[in-house]
């Protein structure tokens, strides 16, 4: 439980000294790619057991000093989030559900045996980074400001258990497109590793599940492919997710599904964010499960006729081709579907505010 203090953090801002030069954040924003760049400032905030959330801060984006001792460098007790601010037809700045990655965060927070923090502080923090930093958007069309706020265990200690100390950061990132081939529809590689297992960490967006997926995903770019889809842990025949991303499947009645979130799934804010757009389109949406095999069948027969990922990052993403060490197929042409299209389109208009919000997703700047 969050004391009134920690929901009343007040905020030290300490302008950067020398922000970066005009000419060369220009440069950079043209073509900013995805995450490889980062604005001038950063939020961090500090927690340990005697006086909960303190020190709340606004400052220049600089390196960390961690002593080697420190907990997280020797048993990943760490959490993060991503979501990301747009500029708006009108000119103006705003968030997209920022109070559903507080809310994620949180759900992390426990299962790593981290403390809470203030979804309110969580908000805030967002707010002021992107307030500090608001010249770093991209020029380039769909480009935005991603947003990076994680936490991880700062104490130094080497016994196995929860750390009594904590630093909370954000940081931002001027962000172009996530997939690099410039393919209509990506490819993906079935992978024979798992990613999660049931009672495991798979709800909770923690380093460690990404960790576990970047040799699978090495091995899926060395095949020529874009993105790596894992099966469950047990059974090793219901899919799950990509390694980043949630997937939807369309079929010819035009129902979607998409896998039921078992605890071994992220339950995605965009995925989220789908499912209702596409009831309020009058689709029907199952949540449930779907096998390798059934993928396969569905493909090759027609029935499915359409296949996306979706994620912050990636937002919409058609998936064109699948292949594993046994099996090869095409969904539909192999290319962008016309509903795959249609929700990107209003998913997008919504967070550019080029159509209404009826669902109260955006939270504008002031």
């Amino acid at each position: 439980m969050a004391t009134v203090a920690e929901k009343t953090l007040q905020f030290t801002h300490t302008p950067h000294p020398s922000p970066m030069p005009a000419e060369q954040r220009a440069q950079i924003l043209s073509d900013p790619g995805f995450g490889t760049s980062f604005s001038d400032h950063m939020v961090m905030i500090e927690w340990d057991e005697e006086r909960g959330w303190h020190d709340a801060t606004i400052g220049p984006y600089r390196p960390l000093q961690i002593d080697p001792a420190c907990a997280v460098l020797h048993y990943a007790q760490e959490i993060f989030e991503g979501l990301k601010a747009y500029r708006r037809a009108d000119g103006e700045i705003a968030l997209f559900r920022p109070e559903a990655n507080a809310a994620r965060f949180n759900a992390s927070a426990r299962r790593l045996a981290m403390p809470e923090l203030p979804e309110e502080v969580f908000v805030e923090s967002v707010r002021r980074l992107v307030s500090a930093d608001r010249d770093w958007f991209p020029t380039l069309e769909g480009g935005s400001l991603y947003l990076r706020p994680f936490m991880f265990a700062s104490e130094k200690f080497l016994g196995v258990r929860p750390s009594k100390q904590y630093k909370y950061l954000v940081i931002a990132s001027p962000a172009g497109n996530y997939f690099k081939s410039g393919a209509p529809a990506v490819s993906i590689w079935v992978s024979q590793y798992t990613r999660a297992a049931p009672s495991g960490t798979g709800a909770a967006k923690c380093g460690g599940n990404y960790a576990a997926s970047l040799v699978p995903q090495a091995e899926a770019i060395a095949r020529g492919h874009d993105q790596v889809v894992f099966l469950d842990a047990e059974e090793r025949k219901w899919v799950e997710e990509l390694g980043g991303m949630n997937v939807y499947f369309v079929f010819d009645d035009g129902t979607l599904l998409t896998p039921t979130l078992t605890g071994t799934i992220l339950p995605g804010i965009t995925r989220d964010c789908l499912m209702t757009l596409a009831r309020d389109e009058g689709l029907s949406v199952r949540e449930e499960r779907y096998s390798i095999e059934q993928w396969r069948e569905d493909a090759n027969s027609g029935r499915l006729v359409e296949c996306f990922a979706c994620g912050t990052a990636a937002v919409v993403t058609p998936v064109g081709r699948v292949e594993g060490p046994d099996l090869s197929f095409t969904i539909g042409s192999g290319g962008p579907g016309q509903l795959t299209g249609k929700l990107k389109e209003r998913l997008v208009a919504i967070q550019r505010g080029t159509a209404p919000d009826p669902y109260g997703w955006v939270t504008k700047l002031d």
